[in-house]
């Protein structure tokens, strides 16, 4: 018997419990073919973004080698619905919450960028006693919140581009990044 024989023909559920048995990601690939354009629907609706609804099919089709074989599933359709459907919910919230993190350190970065940039307040022999402190404060930072620090704030990355250059995850950075800040700011105010 080859596998492809009448694959096509099964249902959804002989799909899954061929899938469970034989660990074959082609099975999964029949199911991708069916119902491909429902999980594009469903993406399109909640990201409204072309591309990012095709890149959200593929994460969620990845992700069923997984949790198919995890799950006990009665009606596939309705379940990949609600796979697909919180799969962009939670793509969409933390986009949002990721907005408003960048947007509240950057807020947070003035601090640091006033005392490095604003000519103003800092005259001369200050201007160098402040940088001087700020750069002796960046160097007592252990070693990932003085990387995460630098890349964010002088170098002005964003998070994923920190992420991407030092192979933190994601959270590692945002902690590094608000616990760098706030040993900086107790740095600086206790060095005045």
């Amino acid at each position: 018997m080859t596998l492809n024989s009448n694959i096509k023909n099964l249902t959804d559920l002989e799909l899954i419990e061929r899938y469970k048995e034989l660990g074959d990601n082609s099975i999964v690939g029949v199911l991708f073919k069916r119902y491909t354009h429902l999980v594009f629907g469903v993406c399109m609706k909640y990201l409204k973004d072309e591309d990012e609804a095709q890149d959200a099919v593929m994460q969620i089709f990845e992700k069923l080698l997984t949790d198919l074989k995890k799950h006990s599933i009665a009606n596939f359709k309705a379940w990949l619905y609600m796979v697909s459907k919180n799969n962009c919910l939670m793509q969409l919230r933390a986009a949002k919450n990721l907005l408003e993190k960048q947007k509240e350190f950057k807020k947070d970065a003035s601090f640091f960028m006033e005392t490095i940039h604003d000519e103003h307040l800092i005259s001369g022999n200050n201007k160098e006693k402040t940088l001087t402190k700020l750069e002796d404060c960046i160097g007592k930072l252990n070693e990932k919140q003085r990387i995460s620090v630098d890349l964010f704030f002088i170098k002005e990355k964003c998070y994923q581009e920190v992420v991407d250059e030092t192979g933190f995850t994601m959270n590692d950075v945002k902690s590094f990044i608000q616990n760098g800040k706030r040993n900086l700011k107790i740095c600086m105010e206790g060095a005045n």
